[in-house]
């Protein structure tokens, strides 16, 4: 099969239930901003922030480490057993130090008096962090079909427990409260939990997931490998540091935002709104992810092909190709798009482009990381994600006390726009692909100039404006199709054959 059609046919299975699952997630970010007011949707933003951060540590490299290792012949089996056992013994670690000093912890980030926030997150982090590996297992022996279905129900459970306590409860307590129904339901629903209700919501997800994740587990044979998890961590440290300042990169953003806003401007608000419009950039988010979950398993095993470097520069083309067209297609019906949140917080409708571009070089830059990962060079990418990290805590603090939320979302584009810089100039060093600059910088550029001149051409009647920026999305598309139309051309005549 050719191998650009293979990685599209894995995007798309391994992308449908992400796809919808997170599209049907990011259905709430509506509820949360109609019925939440900023400052409690800040505190949502917070927190999820600092769960992305830990996630990196608790996971520490071992889901792409799982994928390297296990390409190597006869120790497939002890590489899973050794990954499972290992994340088995630091979730459950980490979820006891967590409780222990939970009072601490809640004090220091400022939720003093919701302490349960923290140690509901410690089970959902150590949940998700031992599920990772039988989760990167199921992609690894393709089995989509279960790896889709688990990943569904973990969605579909978050958004049905959402519902239910922040929607039906809420209801049945104003009409009911005093009835036999209303003493029924104050015996599991607490209205002053709030906005917890959310966090609640996730960790029955989480618990039922890794439950059915349980014939995945128990096929692991107890005989940890020493000597092999040692070479794994070799591996896999570098990684999880690479991570840990990518995440730095991708949220920290969230986490100062609150610290560097002045009382006076009301941080938790700015936090509630940069949060919200942070969401309306889901499609390219949702690609972006999807494409990840698809990519890093497709890039190893094309490793050994003699072709294998022209496959990588093909699919940064048409990645690009893709990611430039979600741009301009947000962008040229944002007028619609915006009333994804509610009225309060579209505001910060501004950061919405910024924040799309930097996505767009995020993903490049993960695109970009396979010289290292193939090349056992795992520590550069290391090296680079840190030196983002810096550029993002320097450019937070100088930029957020003075543009506040812009700041944040100028310092992630600066951010990603510098470790893809970096990584590419590397990546030629190392390992050399010729990728197809010409053609990537037209598409690129094409979609920012007709971005432009939409912005340029202000027109204020709505269905004009909407009726010539989709002239621009069709225009766009043809000049692709114009460009590309050899390889279009290959494509239907072996789809014909």
């Amino acid at each position: 099969m050719n191998p650009l059609k293979k990685l599209a046919g894995q995007t798309a299975v391994y992308g449908f239930p992400t796809i919808v699952g997170r599209l049907l997630n990011y259905f709430l970010v509506p509820l949360y901003t109609y019925i939440l007011p900023p400052s409690e949707y800040g505190v949502v933003t917070e927190l999820y922030a600092y769960v992305a951060f830990l996630m990196v540590i608790l996971t520490y490299g071992m889901e792409t480490t799982f994928f390297r290792f296990s390409k190597k012949e006869n120790i497939a089996n002890s590489v899973y057993n050794t990954s499972v056992i290992s994340l088995l013994i630091s979730s459950l670690g980490f979820i006891c130090i967590v409780w222990f000093f939970s009072s601490s912890i809640s004090t220091a980030i400022g939720y003093a008096n919701h302490t349960e926030y923290i140690i509901w997150f410690a089970w959902i982090l150590g949940l998700d962090a031992l599920s990772a590996v039988p989760f990167a297992r199921l992609r690894e022996l393709n089995k989509a079909r279960r790896f889709a279905i688990l990943k569904s129900v973990n969605i579909s459970l978050q958004i049905g427990f959402n519902l239910f306590f922040i929607v039906l409860c809420p209801w049945l307590d104003r009409n009911f409260g005093n009835s036999f129904v209303g003493n029924i339901l104050h015996w599991f629903y607490n209205p002053f939990i709030g906005v917890g209700y959310i966090f609640i919501s996730n960790l029955i997800a989480s618990a039922i997931t890794l439950l059915l994740l349980v014939p995945e587990i128990m096929d692991i044979k107890l005989n940890f490998d020493k000597q092999l998890w040692k070479q794994m961590l070799k591996y896999a440290l570098p990684i999880m540091v690479w991570g840990m300042a990518g995440i730095v990169n991708e949220t920290f953003d969230r986490i100062l935002l609150k610290h560097l806003v002045t009382e006076a401007e009301h941080p938790m608000v700015q936090l509630g709104i940069y949060g919200a419009c942070y969401k309306v950039a889901i499609l390219m988010t949702l690609f972006i992810q999807t494409f990840k979950f698809a990519a890093e398993p497709f890039f190893f095993s094309q490793a050994n092909r003699t072709d294998a470097r022209q496959i990588y520069a093909n699919v940064m083309k048409y990645f690009i190709i893709i990611c430039a067209f979600i741009f301009l297609g947000v962008m040229m019906y944002i007028d619609i798009i915006i009333n994804f949140v509610g009225p309060k917080y579209r505001v910060g409708a501004p950061v919405i482009p910024i924040l799309l571009m930097a996505n767009l070089c995020l993903g490049v830059f993960y695109n970009l990381s396979i010289w290292y990962k193939i090349n056992d060079k795992t520590m550069y990418g290391a090296y680079i994600s840190v030196f983002g990290a810096i550029v993002t805590l320097i450019l937070n603090f100088w930029l957020v006390p003075i543009m506040g939320y812009m700041g944040a979302a100028w310092a992630t584009l600066i951010c990603y726009f510098s470790i893809m810089l970096i990584s590419f100039i590397l990546g030629q060093k190392h390992y050399y692909i010729k990728y197809d600059l010409k053609k990537i910088g037209l598409f690129t550029g094409l979609a920012l100039l007709l971005y432009f001149i939409s912005i340029w051409l202000n027109v204020e009647n709505l269905p004009v404006k909407l009726s010539i920026n989709t002239a621009f999305i069709l225009f766009y598309l043809a000049v692709v199709v114009y460009i590309e139309k050899e390889v279009f051309r290959k494509i239907l005549k072996k789809s014909n054959d």
